[in-house]
């Protein structure tokens, strides 16, 4: 029976002690109230005035045991320096179970298509009271049609002319088309599709966009516009 006695204690003060090598330093009170139960076993074997010098030893071992070969977790992250793969965590950024912060979810840019478009036009200056395009309005005009061969198919093509106040009403509204319909076929033979033009107009005078009053405001007045809607 005193075999028996005996034993208990010490397996309980042996599970105790192993048990602390897999929790954490900041257990050690823990290790300590199990230890000071399996201290006082020990002592009461011999007489009951040793059971509480059994618990101090008991609890003091087990705590000092704990701490030293607990689990640490130095940057408080609640995941033991053992199982923590991320270190150093700042205090206060939640993590995993690994100890690290969750990954980022991606950033999807969202792509904004600009449904419409205008293209103002305003270095192409034609022939003197003419329709007729110059070999400097052609350069200009090969570098648009490549633009909008890439927008073709899909694209809405739409071509306006304008001129500037000088003349009458009605010969700026003839000459306006006329200019509208030379850069659309020009367009069109340097491979721009003519599906895709579905209106060329001339607006004539009717709508200026700088004063006609000076030289400057009428450069800018005689313009043609290409609206691209997608």
């Amino acid at each position: 029976m005193s075999i028996v006695r005996t034993a208990i204690p010490l397996v309980l003060l042996t599970s105790v002690l192993t048990g602390c090598a897999g929790l954490q330093k900041t257990d050690w009170p823990k290790c300590a109230a199990v230890g000071g139960v399996g201290g006082a076993a020990l002592g009461a074997i011999e007489s009951s005035s040793w059971a509480g010098w059994g618990a101090l030893l008991g609890g003091g071992l087990a705590a000092g045991y704990c701490w030293a070969h607990g689990d640490g977790d130095e940057d408080g992250d609640g995941v033991p320096d053992s199982r923590d793969k991320c270190p150093g965590t700042p205090r206060g950024v939640q993590v995993d179970a690994n100890g690290c912060p969750p990954e980022p979810a991606p950033v999807v840019e969202e792509v904004v298509v600009q449904k419409e478009e205008v293209i103002v036009i305003r270095d192409v200056h034609f022939e003197f009271d003419s329709a007729r395009l110059t070999a400097r309005d052609k350069e200009r005009l090969n570098t648009i049609a490549t633009r909008l061969k890439q927008e073709a198919p899909s694209a809405r093509l739409s071509v306006s002319g304008h001129t500037d106040s000088v003349g009458s009403d009605s010969y700026n509204q003839k000459l306006s088309e006329r200019r509208a319909h030379s850069v659309t076929d020009y367009l069109v033979e340097s491979g721009v599709p003519r599906s895709s033009f579905v209106s060329v107009v001339g607006a004539g005078e009717t709508q200026p966009v700088a004063d006609n009053a000076t030289g400057e405001g009428r450069a800018m007045n005689r313009r043609t516009e290409i609206k691209i809607q997608r």
